[in-house]
């Protein structure tokens, strides 16, 4: 029987420090040495601090920032998940309803149709991206908060907007970190 077993447990051995250690450890110094940023959760500092990371979504509430898309995970990337609420709920249907007066009731100068990001949840709850046309409803609550004409606002998110990449895949986007982060710094708040 030990002649059997021996074999199984040297390849076991050997599989578990293949593939627990070495790859790992392989993977983990690569990525260090050629995507650092990335490795490391694209982190954003400012002022030798770290405010976020550019690939989850956080919140704003402050009238003088671009707001995010709402979360169902309330940015909490440990709880990350969607409602898993069908289009024939009523909760959805009620939560909708309450993100579309608030939308309004935050943005009293908007006056078009609102973009459907400003009151819908991403997949995860925690996507860091809007659509150009939600940060443009934003302007002039974003301009009247800090004092500033609402096409220095524009000129922020043209600066933050992100096109289709390759060209042809995905949406345009504005980071919300990013766009806030850059409006903190060329119009500080009063």
């Amino acid at each position: 029987m030990w002649s059997q077993l021996a074999p199984a447990f040297r390849i076991t051995l050997v599989l578990t420090v293949l593939t627990g250690l070495v790859y790992p450890g392989a993977v983990t110094v690569l990525c260090q040495l050629l995507l650092p940023r990335q490795a490391n959760g694209s982190l954003v500092s400012r002022n030798g601090h770290e405010v976020g990371s550019s690939l989850l979504a956080q919140s704003f509430a402050n009238a003088a920032y671009f707001h995010p898309r709402a979360s169902a995970a309330n940015y909490d990337a440990a709880a990350s998940a969607a409602t898993n609420l069908g289009p024939t709920s009523q909760k959805l249907l009620d939560r909708v309803k309450a993100d579309a007066v608030k939308f309004r009731q935050d943005n009293p100068a908007f006056t078009g149709p609102i973009p459907s990001d400003a009151i819908t949840t991403s997949a995860s709850g925690l996507d860091p991206h809007i659509s150009p046309a939600f940060a443009d409803s934003q302007l002039p609550r974003i301009a009247s908060a800090r004092h500033i004409t609402v096409d220095q606002a524009r000129s922020i998110l043209a600066a933050h907007t992100e096109s289709r990449q390759l060209g042809f895949l995905g949406e345009p986007r504005v980071n919300v970190l990013e766009a806030n982060l850059d409006l903190d710094r060329q119009f500080p708040g009063k």
